[in-house]
């Protein structure tokens, strides 16, 4: 087993793994920005080091100073945590070439699976159902409206390296397909640097369900049951819960095997998620896999009393499996709210600054995990989250019930953040009837910022 880790992130996810090392004895390294100097991964650590200005090209990009402290410092072992630098497979190359275990996928792996139309084909040969679309990256927006021609509009023209809703246009008319194509393509440069697409149909409405998996070195790959992530804000997951309503038990067993296919298929280790949209006429298709530990990985955990983090480590370490498929069993239900620095009122304008009071929410079935502390910065540099609030409970609503509570509990003074919005989502009645999909933020959006700002709440 490692003797020492560096943690190359900041915010709730560095805190999250630091515990998690802490917990299997082993020592924690942290690394930050001017910007993160008194966050809270920092305060906890015995070692921690400046690794560079705010910018994150500058610090939790850098990958010669994540090298440098890690190598200087001892570590055998490097996480990532999830965004920066968690789906490079370069990365993932520099450290073993560095000699230091990346906690994490092989880099071909990464590489492989991080470039959507190539993992498109391999699920295609594999034999997992993919959404109709282009055979192979699109070059141009000729060749674009070739392909949307023949699988038909409306179509969704995507970044083959993307992630997080960027590179990413709904085309429905095809006088918008030559414009759109063309800054889904500026948009992928820009934060990616590649600029290859490709197109599918635009499966409407459709519920987003994502399979947790592990996998070992020694051929063992599980999955730990579904995320229903449809609860969305422009390809944003605001609320993530598990089970899903959506599912029987054959189509959650098809989905399953599917998921554990697909990762056999890419030659998977680590932990990872195998994305797939429903239809409503209840048909699967695989869109694309996370390399990396979910920000929603805490539902997973909460229902099937597993350590996700943990399980990354001891699979990095050599270590096989710690339960078989057979010995996974799922209990209860768990939802989880994404607390963001963000202003629903005004357009979802970010808002950094200065905790003032803060008090989180507790009790029975209650878990939260964040960086906040009284008095700390939250950077305008970053993602805005802030925090997350998970509920487990024995039913679903229950579970509701549960989060509402937590919600109310919740005081964040000094930064405007969505928990109202959130509160309110809760009670919409579509959303207690588990009725709802991708479209249902859109759908509803009005009305729930109207119950914000009069007080009111759904009549469930």
């Amino acid at each position: 087993m490692f003797k020492r880790i560096l943690i190359a992130n900041r915010g709730e996810v560095a805190v999250r793994v630091f515990r998690a090392c802490r917990e299997m004895d082993i020592e924690p390294v942290v690394v930050y920005s001017q910007a993160d100097r008194e966050a809270l991964h920092v305060q906890l650590a015995e070692q921690a080091y400046c690794i560079g200005p705010a910018r994150s090209a500058d610090s939790y990009l850098n990958v010669e100073a994540i090298l440098t402290v890690a190598q200087a410092t001892g570590c055998d072992a490097i996480h990532p945590g999830y965004g920066f630098l968690s789906e490079n497979g370069d990365f993932a190359d520099a450290c073993q070439q560095a000699g230091i275990a990346f906690i994490g996928p092989p880099g071909q792996v990464i590489r492989a699976m991080g470039n959507k139309a190539a993992a498109r084909a391999l699920m295609q040969r594999a034999g997992v159902p993919v959404v109709p679309g282009s055979d192979g990256p699109v070059t141009s927006a000729e060749q674009a409206r070739e392909v949307a021609d023949a699988i038909g509009y409306p179509v969704l023209i995507k970044a083959a390296a993307g992630g997080g809703g960027r590179g990413m246009r709904k085309v429905f008319d095809p006088e918008q397909l030559a414009p759109l194509f063309e800054e889904a393509r500026l948009e992928a440069e820009a934060c990616f640097g590649d600029g290859e697409m490709y197109l599918e149909k635009l499966i409407l409405r459709p519920r987003h369900i994502e399979f947790q998996i592990l996998a070992d070195r020694h051929g063992g790959v599980i999955q730990l049951g579904e995320r229903d992530c449809s609860i969305q804000r422009r390809n944003q997951k605001l609320l993530e819960e598990s089970p899903s309503k959506a599912l029987t038990p054959e189509l959650r067993a098809a989905m399953g095997q599917a998921a554990v296919t697909a990762a056999r298929a890419a030659g998977y280790e680590n932990a990872g998620t195998i994305e797939f949209v429903l239809d409503q006429d209840n048909q699967f298709y695989f869109i694309e896999m996370n390399t990396r530990i979910q920000v929603e990985h805490p539902v997973t955990e909460l229902i099937c009393g597993l350590d996700l983090v943990r399980e990354q480590i001891r699979i990095a370490a050599g270590m096989p499996l710690s339960v078989g498929q057979e010995e996974v069993e799922l209990r209860g239900h768990a939802i989880e709210c994404r607390i963001n620095g963000e202003d629903p009122a005004h357009g979802f304008r970010p808002s950094p600054g200065r905790v003032g009071f803060l008090h989180l929410p507790g009790g029975f079935g209650v878990r939260v995990d964040t960086g906040l502390y009284p008095g700390c910065e939250i950077p305008a540099h970053y993602d805005s989250l802030m925090a997350k609030v998970i509920v487990h409970a024995p039913t679903r609503l229950e579970a509701i019930r549960r989060m509402r509570r937590s919600l109310e509990e919740l005081v964040i003074e000094g930064p405007a953040t969505n928990t109202d919005l959130l509160h309110q989502i809760l009670h919409h009645p579509d959303f207690v009837r588990g009725n709802y999909n991708t479209g249902f933020l859109e759908e509803h959006l009005d009305i729930l910022l109207a119950w914000c700002g009069s007080g009111e709440e759904g009549q469930v």
